[in-house]
């Protein structure tokens, strides 16, 4: 008689259900909470890891070059686009328990199904370079040198995975990634205006004068902070790694919501704690260093520049966990191997070596001696928009295919809010390509469309 075979991944996940459905049984609101706290976290964790060391800086660069009044709402609306992207994601992973590039690969074939994972995989390190650059900035505000500032962040990126637990290593990053909320008395310390914060929220103000370019690249900087391909591919594999099923699907868009919420006031924060730069007339180029803690510190003392910096450093340190097990996650559906946070690492050898192998290349490089830190940060955010309308347009896809979907298939309303997600950011990867190869003509043709 044969014999199945049962792995500690089955084990450990057989375990998590268990726990879902005793909780199940019982009525009350205290057994309510409990299914809750049990079945968030791949939402909030994708939301606030998407708060990385990049966006913030972005943010940080968006408050100090153009203050408050148009961008508060437009950072509102970048979050918006994100929860109706990601619900997409839980909903796939709901319905098929498969990770988003296995799906690609099964349903467009192998050629597409590597060319999503190789694309995700060149915007993830690009991407891993600039956590460790905000971890760099963060720590060298208490004069910790670069090189031991990127070897704590490797370290805790090790000790994060030690339980070989998905349970246990989501709980422990979401406790790292909730200090995100630094950021909020930072904003507090700034002393703002809160009649002018109100006002920028609900009326939508003109941008400042400006470089034409430059405020395209804030823009484009503040999409790419709040939608980017990793987002996809981690929380739809995330789900299936924590066991979600239809069952759970409005706790999953529960979750996915809570932490947009959540981001959304990380990152309105850092633009607020930083618009009095802008006040002040800083120039960004002199931040050599990404030193925005240090430019900080008259504005709102001692204090709240060192919890800025340790924003900016649990930022990057989150974010290099979360993006570099997304891309073991890609890498793993697509060449089939086992991939899993549950897996032991005799068991795991290739999902766990594409995860170390993308984080120490990724550190090698930020130690490389006169990297322009700000430049590197705000461009590799622009190739995360460019990168985003092909992941969108698989999405898309995926979600109307009723014979994988059925009844959980995107309805109308979903598909033309994502179709104008796919048109902005297409049009403004277009604009952008337009204002680098071809500056005078972008000028002449579109440079009356916005400030400067």
């Amino acid at each position: 008689m044969r014999q199945l075979s049962i792995s500690h991944e089955d084990v450990d996940r057989a375990a998590d259900r268990g726990r879902v459905a005793r909780a199940r049984l019982r009525t009350g609101w205290s057994s309510r909470l409990r299914l809750l706290w049990l079945l968030v976290g791949p939402g909030i964790l994708v939301m606030l890891g998407e708060n990385d060391g990049p966006s913030m800086l972005s943010y940080a660069s968006t408050g100090s070059s153009y203050g408050i009044g148009f961008f508060l709402p437009f950072i509102v609306l970048t979050f918006l686009m994100a929860v109706v992207v990601q619900e997409m994601t839980v909903r796939l992973a709901s319905a098929t328990q498969r990770g988003h590039a296995e799906l690609i690969f099964d349903r467009f074939g192998p050629f597409w199904g590597w060319f999503s994972a190789i694309d995700l995989a060149v915007g993830n390190f690009l991407t891993l370079i600039t956590e460790f650059i905000a971890v760099r900035a963060g720590m060298s505000y208490f004069g910790v040198p670069a090189w031991l500032a990127i070897c704590a962040a490797l370290a805790i990126l090790s000790l994060a995975l030690l339980t070989h637990r998905y349970w246990t290593w989501e709980r422990v990053t979401l406790a790292g990634a909730l200090l995100n909320l630094l950021f909020v008395p930072v904003a507090l310390l700034a002393h703002p205006n809160w009649h002018a914060v109100g006002h920028a929220l609900f009326t939508w103000r003109p941008l400042p004068s400006g470089s034409s370019q430059q405020t395209l690249l804030i823009l484009l900087s503040d999409i790419g902070a709040t939608v980017t391909p990793w987002m996809l591919f981690f929380q739809q594999s995330a789900t299936v790694d924590k066991g979600l099923t239809r069952r759970d699907l409005g706790f999953g868009r529960l979750d996915t919501v809570a932490g947009a919420a959540l981001a959304a006031c990380g990152a309105l924060a850092a633009v607020i704690a930083t618009a009095p730069l802008y006040a002040r007339h800083l120039n960004l180029a002199s931040l050599r260093e990404a030193q925005f803690a240090q430019a900080l510190r008259p504005v709102v003392g001692s204090a709240g520049a060192a919890l800025f910096a340790l924003g900016l450093t649990e930022a990057g340190i989150v974010a290099c966990i979360t993006i570099s097990i997304s891309s073991a996650y890609a890498f793993g559906e697509v060449a089939r191997r086992p991939h899993s946070l549950n897996l032991p690492l005799r068991e795991g050898k290739a999902f766990y070596g594409v995860l170390f192998f993308c984080a120490l290349a990724a550190a090698a490089i930020v130690l490389i001696p006169g990297l322009p830190l700000v430049y590197v940060v705000l461009i590799v955010n622009v190739i995360a928009v460019l990168a985003m309308p092909p992941a969108l347009l698989f999405l898309y896809l995926l979600a109307n295919d009723r014979e994988i979907m059925g009844d959980l298939v995107s309805p109308p309303l979903a598909n033309v809010v994502t179709g104008l997600v796919v048109l902005v950011l297409v049009a403004a990867g277009v604009l952008f390509g337009l204002s680098i190869i071809a500056p005078h003509f972008f000028v002449r043709v579109f440079g009356h469309l916005l400030p400067g």
